[in-house]
């Protein structure tokens, strides 16, 4: 999953958008903003130097110059500033464009690419502070300070303005730069810069604004309180619109990063580990974005090797290695065991082709598998065409001689009635047996070695010749629950090959 980001991807488009629909994106859309956020401190030059020159407001000749100069500069600011950052921004972004990795030096460039094309806006503002500060002097020399902190308030909006737009726009670009990379050296300006950037856009530069009309209040007599409460409530007016529109911006540059994260986190944690945050921010939220999707990363990788681990051991070894409860060695333990045998096997597979005796197998070993799991045993071993599985062991089973002599029940019926192609033998034996690992630290298995193993080898080819196919100790019965003992009936005492002593069996009643 790729997180969702400001759900504004119809404007900014999809990291993973063509090469040329980017490019054009980028473009169009940078202009747009950057050409509108000029338009509006033009504007704000206009209000602010009706409020703030003595006298009521600019003369004819000051305000006839205004209406000539700042259309005029504005639109060749916007025409250069524009022209600029839109060449700037595609130079620095040819290695999207033209799909290739990013080099170490790209991917900081663009990522600061931003600041850089604010300074441009900066730059083009302080030229017209300059150029509005010259006129004032000339056409109405009392109203420098006004042309000052007129044009001054409105290039700090525009350049804060034009900062959080350029991000916004390159937002795809930078899911690119950072494809799940993200290096402090590497990123853009901080949280922390960005909050004292918003500061001084929102609190600081209006502040100001106060003390000038304060200051103007003071020094000259012809300031009114009428004239005074004008001043004050028109930048009243430029704080609170520009302030909501800068601060809901900032909020929805941090907060969208760390939604993002606290969605995908969420799914984690509902065991969905195919889960991707969008690494589009450079900052250190990008940082956090990119740590949430290398730990994702790790999970999955974990999930696989567990997964694969547990194929091949079995899920409850599996698990019980991950916690760190299976060691070198082994313990003492009373289990079940039970072992299946093919009978003939040798026999069939002479006589057929090697895809039909697979075949067979993948069905015999499947019926298996699956009634030992319904069971809580664990499949210890495939051995050619035979199984050994336990029960009691590494997970510890209460009526472990109930469920293995309940497996061989099930597995009897359903071999009679799933693989009738071939015929099995069934022995169930229980009694003390070590269980752990055996072998060497880099490689082990784990296993079961004792009598009751032995027995229930003995008693698989023994059941090969009881109708049935199934031969259980009697002892596993006895250790059964009543329920379980009801399905089996008494059937001699064969000595078992290597033992002296008779061993009393039962089969299927």
């Amino acid at each position: 999953m790729t997180a969702r980001r400001f759900g504004s991807e119809w404007l900014v488009g999809p990291p993973d958008q063509p090469s040329g629909r980017l490019r054009i994106r980028v473009q169009v859309v940078l202009t747009t903003l950057l050409v509108s956020t000029n338009v509006i401190g033009a504007a704000i030059v206009f209000g602010i130097t009706f409020l703030v020159t003595p006298g009521g407001g600019p003369n004819a000749a000051y305000l006839g110059a205004l209406a000539i100069a700042v259309p005029v500069y504005v639109g060749v600011a916007v025409l250069i500033g524009t022209g600029t950052i839109t060449v700037s921004a595609l130079r620095t972004l040819r290695w999207s464009i033209e799909d290739q990795e990013p080099t170490a030096r790209e991917r900081r460039t663009t990522l600061r690419l931003p600041w850089r094309l604010t300074l441009v806006q900066t730059v083009l503002w302080l030229g017209g502070l300059v150029i509005f500060t010259v006129i004032a002097a000339v056409k109405q020399p009392e109203a420098v300070l006004g042309a000052v902190f007129a044009v001054g308030i409105a290039g700090l909006v525009v350049s804060a303005i034009a900062y959080l737009f350029t991000e916004f726009v390159l937002r795809p670009v930078a899911a690119r730069a950072l494809q799940g990379r993200a290096d402090a050296d590497e990123m853009g300006a901080g949280v922390e810069r960005r909050m004292l950037l918003f500061w001084g856009l929102g609190t600081a530069a209006p502040m100001l604004g106060l003390v000038v009309a304060a200051l103007a209040a003071i020094t000259r007599d012809d300031t009114s309180i009428r004239r005074l409460a004008f001043i004050v409530l028109g930048l009243a007016a430029v704080v609170l619109l520009f302030g909501l529109l800068v601060t809901v911006l900032n909020a929805r540059s941090v907060v969208a990063p760390i939604d993002a994260v606290q969605q995908a986190m969420a799914r984690v944690a509902d065991g969905d580990l195919d889960v991707e945050v969008r690494v589009d921010d450079g900052t250190e939220l990008g940082l956090l974005q990119s740590g949430f999707n290398e730990m994702a990363q790790g999970l999955r990788e974990r999930e696989q090797i567990r997964e694969l681990f547990g194929r091949h051991v079995g899920r409850a070894v599996a698990q019980a290695a991950t916690d760190g409860e299976v060691e070198l060695g082994g313990e003492t333990r009373v289990v079940s065991v039970l072992m299946v045998d093919l009978i003939g096997s040798t026999t069939y597979a002479a006589s057929r082709s090697p895809a039909e005796v697979v075949a067979v197998l993948n069905r015999f070993f499947s019926v298996i598998v699956e009634e030992v799991d319904a069971h809580s045993g664990l499949v210890n071993k495939f051995m050619g065409d035979a199984v050994l599985a336990i029960f009691g062991a590494p997970v510890h089973l209460d009526d472990h001689a109930g469920a293995a002599l309940a497996s061989a029940r099930r597995i009897a019926a359903r071999l009679d009635q799933e693989v009738p192609e071939i015929g099995a033998g069934i022995g169930v034996s229980t009694g003390q047996a070590v269980a752990g690992n055996v072998g060497h630290r880099s490689r082990f298995e784990y296993t079961v070695i004792g009598d009751a193993v032995n027995a229930a080898a003995r008693l698989t080819e023994l059941a090969k010749d009881v109708d049935g196919h199934v031969l259980v100790a009697s002892a596993s019965v006895t250790a059964s629950g009543p329920d379980e003992q009801a399905f089996w009936q008494p059937h001699g005492s064969p000595v078992l090959r290597g033992r002296e002593e008779p061993t009393p069996v039962c089969v299927l009643a």
